[in-house]
Order: C-alpha cells, then structure tokens, then sequence
C-alpha cells in the first residue's frame, strides 16, 4: 500500500479562511506508459526498471509557495528482484519533448526489499525507479562476435553471387536462397557496425527498426522457402510445375518484404520509443514488446515444421510406388533436409537469446554467438560447396583460369626468347604438373 505523509501547515497556509484539500491518486497501469525508458540519468551499464505504482500528490487551492516540510511517499515495491544496484526517488519532470523522470528535489530516505520511503520538496507524480547490476563487457565474447559475423558476411556475400552468377541453378528455388543471403548479410552487417550507436537516440531507434526489419525478412523467406518446398513435393504426383514458378514469382516479393514491412510499421505507430535500448539497438524487453519480433519467428518456424513434415509424409506415402532414385524425388528430399536444417540453425539462434537469463546466461550468450555466426558458412556451405552443379561451375572456372595463365606465359616467352614449341610445353608442364 503506498502512503503520504504531508504537515498540516503547508495544507491549512494554501487557504487560512476556507477549505483546504489534499489528494493523493495511486495509478495502477500508468508505469506501462511513462516506465524507466524515460529516466534521464539512466547509465547504458545498469538494467533501469519501474518497481512502484505512479502516484500523483496534490493540494487545493493550489499556490506557487513551497512546501515548509519536505513531503514523505511510502512505496510498496511491485516485485523483488535479486542484484539491485541503485535505488532512485523520482517524480515527472515536464518538458518540451514531453516529460522524463527526474531526482530534482526527490531524495531516498530509507530502502528495504518490499518498501521504499522518499522524501520531497514539492508535490507531483512521483515513482521508485531502481537499477540492477548492469553486465560487464566479456572480450572473449566480443571477439568471437567479431570474427564469427565477419566470417558469416563473408560467406553470405560468396554465396549472393554464386546464386547471381551460377546459370546452371538459376530457378526458384535459387531466387528464394539469394533473397534469404542478402537479408542476412544486411542484417549481420548493421549488427557488426552499428548495434552499440546509442549516443544519437532517434539513430538508434532507426537502426532498432532497421535490424527488426531485416531479420523479420529474413525469417519470412524461409517461410516462402518451407511454402515452395510443400508445392513442389504436391505436385510431384501431377507433374504441374509451371503453376508453382507462376505462384511464387507472383508472392515471392510482396510477402519476402511487404509482410516484415507492415509488422514493422504497426510495431513503430503503436511503441515508437521501445525501439532502442540505453546500451544496445534494439527492441526493448518492457512490456514484452520483444514480442513484435519473437512472436513472427516463433509463428514462422511451426509453420515451415509442418511444412517440412507434410513434404516427408507426401514422398513417403504417395510416391511410394515410384523409384526412390527419380533425380526430382531425391532433389526434394535433399533440399527439405537442408531446408529443416537451416531452420534450426536460424531459429535455434533467437531462442538461446531468450535464455540469456539466471547462472547459465554466459553460456547461453557463447551458443547463440557462435550458432549465429554459423548461419552464412551454412548457407555457403550447403547450398553452394555441396552442389554438384555449382561444383562443376567452380571447376571450369578454376580451369578457364589457369589456361589463361598458361597461355600468358606462352605468350610472355614467345616475345622475350622465341623457344621451340617443345620448350614452352615443357616449362608449363613442370610448372603446372
């Protein structure tokens, strides 16, 4: 229960002749609006948290003297969480950009687990704001971080061009894998590079709404990845090829990037400021609105594992008649093996982030690094390295190469000492074999 107390003098000095009042209005869900975010002292390594109901103190007929006595709020905690740091009396300070919770005036006098007793010099909306142990910076972590992103980009990037470049995968199947490697790249290098610019707080939020963006869209081409692997397998039994290529050109863009786009609109409209966090990029995790992100994820991955399930049970059940051999029923079962594989590795990441909690939270912050880092070697690696035809590419590549090598070098002696045929042959040969 939270209580004031008031000296009668400043209340009977308002109005000697007439009648004086004193309100004092307890707010039960007004903390979920004006919360922490808007304390301006808030350190980037401390967890900044509203743990008391907002009350509002006033007296009538109001005058602009001050109080005689510094008034005494009592506030019961709302919750009681382990490692607090700091605790702050605060009352809501007016300004031009519309308000922040500020200690001008407010002092702690006593604190224990369930109550914190303030004092202060004047009457407003006032709340216990409070402050856990912020974590410390681990170099290790920081250095995988660097060099595991840093690697991934560089796959990602390997892996965008061979799809661009590769003509003998040029299809739908393709088109969906590049989309998917160029939201990854985009997204791990705005993480690499700016996930820490939180000096500039509009910046900020723009690079927060950016990256939720990205990794919303690179979750919902996967999702038209699960969907292109379903049709295919369906249609294998009336061999309707064409239909599907028509279907997805027609949805691929307009939901690879409208969809992300329309959540990430609502999501900003409706919570502009929970887009960046005191110390990171990011969404803030008051009032669950991590959940703008995680809550697609979680709704993309169950889909695409029935997908993927409903692919197994159509080649085992309807195509069993047929030669398990058939190049197209052993291209499906290879690409939705890929396919379950990569969700896991995409998705597994974000859900080691939720467990960055409690004694294993420095654990859990080393999986999600490296699975994270994973993520563009993966790609690189089984939809590029593995392919026999992007192999075969790789290899008359290497070919053309090194007969251009060959035929400079012919060229080179041939102009500076004109050797016999034999001769030149003889010094590729030993150079090359």
């Amino acid at each position: 229960v939270n209580s004031m107390e008031i000296h009668c003098s400043d209340v009977i000095q308002r109005n000697i002749k007439g009648t004086s009042a004193v309100a004092f209005v307890s707010y039960s869900s007004l903390g979920n609006i004006i919360n922490a975010s808007f304390f301006e002292e808030m350190n980037e390594k401390d967890q900044v948290y509203l743990n008391s109901q907002v009350v509002s103190a006033a007296i009538e007929p109001k005058k602009n003297t001050p109080l005689s006595q510094p008034v005494i709020l009592n506030f019961q905690h709302m919750e009681v969480k382990p490692g607090v740091k700091k605790t702050f009396c605060v009352y809501w300070k007016d300004t031009k950009e519309g308000g922040r919770w500020s200690k001008d005036g407010c002092a702690l006098k006593q604190a224990n687990k369930t109550h914190t007793i303030c004092s202060s010099t004047h009457l407003s909306s006032f709340a216990v704001l409070m402050a856990l142990h912020g974590q410390e910076e681990d170099p290790a972590l920081t250095v995988i971080t660097y060099v595991g992103l840093s690697l991934s980009l560089l796959c990602l990037l390997l892996a965008a061009l061979t799809f661009l470049l590769c003509k003998a995968i040029q299809n739908t199947s393709t088109s969906l894998h590049l989309q998917l490697s160029l939201c990854l790249f985009l997204a791990h290098l705005l993480f690499l590079t700016a996930i820490d610019r939180t000096e500039n707080k509009v910046l900020c939020a723009i690079i927060a709404g950016a990256l939720h963006y990205l990794y919303l869209a690179s979750f919902t081409w996967m999702l038209l990845e699960g969907l292109h692997l379903f049709l295919t397998a369906r249609n294998l039994t009336v061999v309707n090829y064409s239909s599907i290529n028509r279907l997805m050109k027609w949805l691929m863009f307009p939901v690879g990037y409208g969809v992300p786009a329309v959540i990430v609109a609502i999501s900003a409209a409706s919570r502009p400021h929970l887009y960046g966090t005191p110390d990171r990029c990011w969404l803030h995790l008051d009032q669950k609105f991590i959940w703008a992100f995680l809550g697609p994820v979680c709704a993309i991955i169950c889909v695409n594992f029935v997908f993927f399930v409903m692919v197994f049970w159509i080649l085992k059940r309807k195509l069993s008649s047929l030669n398990s051999e058939v190049s197209t029923i052993r291209n499906v079962k290879m690409l939705t093996l890929k396919a379950t594989a990569q969700l896991f590795i995409l998705g597994c990441t974000w859900f080691l982030g939720l467990l960055q909690v409690g004694p294993a939270a420095r654990v859990m912050a080393y999986l999600f690094t490296i699975i994270n880092s994973l993520q563009g070697v993966f790609i690189f690696l089984v939809y590029c390295l593995l392919s026999q035809q992007v192999q075969k590419w790789f290899g008359e590549i290497i070919k053309s190469k090194s007969e251009s090598e060959a035929y400079t070098l012919s060229s080179r002696f041939g102009a500076d000492s004109k050797p016999s045929e034999w001769d030149v042959l003889g010094q590729v040969k030993r150079k090359y074999y």
